[in-house]
């Protein structure tokens, strides 16, 4: 990872309160002209520091989609074990959300879905044949208190 400046992290704070901000917008933000601060973000993309970009979107606007947090152990703890679920995450869209967890588990998912029987189809279909998992424990939210955003956004 690079070496990140304030001007680098100032980009960044403002991005995450706001990702639509033109550049113009963002470059009198933090100081710079329009092209240099062009250049940092894509300079922060190219270094994988941006990952991309997102729309939060409120729960109950789409058809009352319900989260859900999903604990994974694995069998094992190893590289190789560790690096083949990742990979296999990776290619199911259902799954928003993978961190790599110290304590209980060792994977938390997160998943959004319509209802209990879509649930079942990812558990089913998906959760259940991800390489070394031993264990899945769900949790279903009631409602999202706080997402990152800025404050007043809609």
């Amino acid at each position: 990872m690079p070496s990140l400046d304030a001007t680098d992290r100032n980009i960044l704070r403002l991005l995450r309160l706001n990702a639509r901000i033109s550049n113009a917008g963002l470059a009198a933000e933090v100081g710079l002209s329009p092209s240099a601060c062009l250049r940092r973000i894509r300079l922060l993309e190219s270094a994988g520091v941006i990952r991309g970009y997102t729309a939060l979107i409120d729960g109950g606007a789409v058809e009352n989609a319900i989260a859900v947090i999903i604990n994974i152990t694995l069998e094992r703890q190893t590289e190789d074990h560790l690096n083949r679920f990742e990979a296999a995450v990776k290619k199911h869209p259902e799954i928003q959300e993978c961190f790599l967890m110290t304590g209980g588990s060792d994977y938390l998912l997160k998943v959004e879905v319509a209802n209990a029987g879509e649930f079942e189809r990812i558990h089913k279909e998906i959760l259940s044949t991800l390489p070394g998992v031993l264990r899945i424990h769900s949790s279903f939210s009631i409602r999202n208190v706080l997402a990152t955003r800025a404050k007043g956004r809609r």
